[in-house]
């Protein structure tokens, strides 16, 4: 019998992960502009220059792909709009950078489409299951951080006003990846930042 040596499990674990990253970056890519939907095993496989039979190795499904796709979409949120703002003192000043890194994550086009979560929760807002649940998990989270940082700041209704963040904030992007007119997005920050208040 023959044993792998833990050098070789390892080294193939890691390109495992490499492999599992780059198809759900690609697959999140995509989603902003086609839908989760339009993922395709073949079509990924094409795009990300892996083989169909590498994709369904580490992921062993079409809905798994999509999941992952979403848990990568959340990594690269955290990163672009999150973490640039995390230094920030808590509550109004925080809040502020958000909506700054957020504007810079759609002018960056940092994914193709626009606001990965907010084409999601368009086309997966009235079903159920896996991908369903990890759409409403991830915007949850946005709005809990809004909650959260509103309750710091002392807001009289810090569910309604990171209702009304949010929405704004959706709104700017729908009209700026609709009509591609920057002032949209500007009008959208703005009044989200009104919201926040000085």
């Amino acid at each position: 019998m023959i044993y792998m040596t833990e050098t070789a499990v390892d080294g193939r674990r890691a390109r495992g992960d490499a492999t599992r990253t780059k198809v759900a970056r690609e697959a999140a890519m995509i989603a902003t502009v086609s839908g989760l939907d339009s993922i395709s095993v073949g079509g990924l496989a094409e795009r990300a220059g892996v083989s169909k039979s590498g994709i369904l190795t580490v992921f062993g499904s079409r809905e798994a792909i999509q999941v992952g796709a979403v848990a990568q979409a959340r990594r690269i949120y955290i990163e672009t709009v999150i973490a640039p703002a995390w230094d920030s003192e808590p509550g109004r000043p925080r809040l502020r950078a958000l909506v700054g890194s957020w504007r810079r994550y759609l002018e960056d086009q940092v994914f193709p489409g626009g606001c990965f979560l907010a084409s999601a929760m368009v086309e997966y807002g009235h079903r159920d299951g896996p991908v369903a649940e990890a759409v409403r998990r991830l915007h949850r989270e946005w709005l809990d951080l809004l909650e959260s940082e509103l309750r710091t700041a002392g807001a009289a209704d810090p569910v309604a006003d990171a209702f009304r963040i949010d929405a704004l904030l959706d709104g700017g992007n729908n009209r700026f990846q609709l009509y591609g007119d920057r002032a949209d997005l500007d009008l959208g920050c703005r009044l989200a930042l009104e919201v926040v208040g000085d």
